[in-house]
């Protein structure tokens, strides 16, 4: 028992372990805000006082109900599966170790509230006071969960045996398992569309898929993913393929498959990612395509990436592109959402002074910052499932795939904490040069479509449609899905697929578009079918073949880049 709490503890440590910057404490790191945090409360002692002296009649209101004198204080959270089980409310001590818990934790955040801090300082202490809240919830503790004890008196202690030696193997691994990893291999049973890649550099690999139509729309179509996670999900399984989907369409689909970075490749900066990554992406399509133009989707990051190399181009007077489309992608960060936590201004001077000497930021660091937004899903629901009930996971492609990170090149993910994150030079006109040209969105004039997602925690919906009111010159379209950042995307075309918002009048406010926006059953998908089919050309046999006498057929899809794991070259 004591070695699972002891592995508790290590695994908080591991987890944020990677994103303190070194070197002593800045205002932004948990530390510098704590300092100001104790500041600010003994500045205020006559509310610190009231507050401590409301959270103790309320203590005294959970003894009085644990003997049966008092109704029970603290109902769990709507949603909040950690207590569902009924063990929690059949025997008093853990009721009132829940109760307890729920207590404390409004008690903590309400006295973050309550503190004199600038905005920012206290939006970001809270985030960290919620990581500790979560964190030492009872139900992460063997002792104190009840439903851990039960089952391991069930099972004469097996599945706490069986629960050290998940632990030992994923403490082996660098992350936490959240899927039964040994179901799926890519290219077996994930990203399976067929087809074949046409060109390769040390980047990216560039796969055309096969038609399955007999005649498709003659200008091709080029996907654009994230460089920190892998293209592949957005071709999952045959029944959530989003490229599988537009490949029956009629489109001829393209996609980066972007190269995780080895050590020795540590020198890419963003520049590399916008030159040798999009714009030559686009270049190839467009002969293989035999197109003056074709269109292109950014999803995430990719989406800035490709915003960026659009700039690059109109300042070069290059217009290659018949219509663009952003899928959860930020033009503007001014409000980037919960990750702006992880950005600290020190942590990216130092690494800065770096970026001649090269390195790599770990794709298991960025895939723990991902992980800490909802920790109580994402971590501590399989610390609980895995190692304190020592049970497997069931298969999930779309956790197998969140656990297959990518690296990055140092200069080129400091650059962007930089002028995204921190500066928001994106959304400011020549605010920032890339392959020597000053960057300026406000001179896009090609029909844009920006897809949000309505819950989304990476890329917040209302963040997103200020891409709305910034981007210049082509008519733009704006549409709103249901669900979150990965399951508001991939929402395959089927009865019962969620729904989205569309509305075709667009007020500076986010508020007031949705207020006044239209809800359509169904996916997303079909809207951005009906808005790129008219632009993409007439209909022309479908192509035999992959490639062209220039750029030939590498080797089959999924390719070699998407298969390397985190740590190999």
């Amino acid at each position: 028992m004591q070695s699972l709490t002891e592995a508790n503890r290590q695994l908080l440590e591991n987890f944020t372990s990677g994103l303190r910057p070194a070197g002593g404490a800045s205002a932004a790191t948990p530390s510098g805000l704590f300092e100001q945090f104790m500041q600010g409360m003994l500045g205020n002692t006559q509310q610190l006082v009231d507050m401590q002296s409301s959270y103790y009649q309320q203590q005294m209101d959970l003894w009085a109900g644990l003997f049966g004198t008092r109704d029970k204080q603290q109902p769990a959270a709507r949603g909040d599966r950690r207590f569902a089980a009924p063990e929690w409310a059949q025997y008093p001590f853990f009721d009132y170790m829940k109760q307890n818990y729920l207590l404390s934790a409004k008690w903590l955040n309400e006295l973050v509230d309550g503190v004199p801090m600038d905005e920012s300082s206290r939006e970001k202490l809270g985030f960290y006071t919620q990581q500790f809240i979560d964190a030492m919830s009872p139900s992460n503790f063997a002792l104190t969960n009840p439903e851990v004890i039960k089952l391991a008196i069930d099972t004469k202690g097996e599945s706490l045996a069986e629960g050290m030696r998940k632990l030992s193997e994923d403490m082996a691994k660098g992350y936490i398992s959240m899927t039964d990893e040994s179901k799926f291999t890519v290219g077996e049973n994930l990203a399976i569309t067929p087809g074949a890649v046409v060109f390769q550099s040390e980047l990216f690999q560039l796969i055309q898929y096969t038609p399955t139509t007999e005649t498709v729309y003659e200008r091709p179509l080029l996907f654009v993913p994230p460089a920190v996670n892998k293209y592949y999900l957005m071709d999952l399984q045959p029944e959530n393929s989003m490229v599988r989907h537009f490949v029956a369409q009629g489109y001829t689909v393209f996609m980066v498959s972007w190269r995780s970075i080895p050590p020795e490749m540590g020198k890419l900066s963003w520049d590399d990612y916008v030159e040798s990554g999009v714009i030559k992406a686009a270049e190839v399509v467009r002969a293989i395509g035999k197109q003056d133009k074709i269109n292109v989707l950014g999803f995430c990051i990719g989406g800035v990436i490709l915003a960026t190399s659009l700039a690059v181009m109109k300042a070069r007077g290059l217009d290659w592109f018949e219509s663009v489309t952003f899928m959860t992608s930020l033009i503007d960060h001014t409000e980037p959402g919960d990750l702006k936590q992880f950005v600290d201004i020190k942590q990216i001077e130092q690494r800065e002074a770096k970026m001649a000497e090269g390195g790599v930021v770990s794709g298991k660091e960025l895939a723990r910052a991902f992980a800490m937004l909802r920790a109580n899903d994402l971590i501590w629901n399989y610390v609980v499932n895995n190692y304190l009930k020592g049970k497997t996971p069931p298969p999930f492609d779309l956790l197998y795939w969140n656990n297959d990170s990518a690296n990055l090149p140092l200069p080129m993910h400091t650059f962007f904490l930089r002028n995204m994150y921190v500066e928001n030079n994106l959304a400011k006109p020549g605010a920032m040069k890339v392959c020597g040209v000053p960057v300026d969105v406000t001179q896009y004039t090609w029909p844009t479509y920006i897809f949000a997602a309505r819950e989304d925690h990476i890329v917040p919906w209302q963040s997103a449609y200020r891409g709305t009111q910034l981007l210049g010159g082509g008519h733009i379209r704006y549409v709103l899905g249901a669900s979150g950042h990965i399951a508001g995307s991939i929402n395959p075309v089927g009865p019962g697929k969620r729904n989205y918002w569309v509305n075709d009048r667009y007020p500076a406010d986010a508020d007031g578009w949705l207020a006044e926006a239209e809800s359509k059953p169904g996916s997303w998908w079909q809207d951005w079918d009906e808005w790129l089919a008219p632009r993409s050309g007439k209909q022309i046999a479908a192509p035999t073949r992959a490639g062209n006498r220039s750029f030939d057929i590498i080797e089959a899809a999924p390719g070699s880049y998407v298969k390397a794991k985190v740590g190999s070259a």
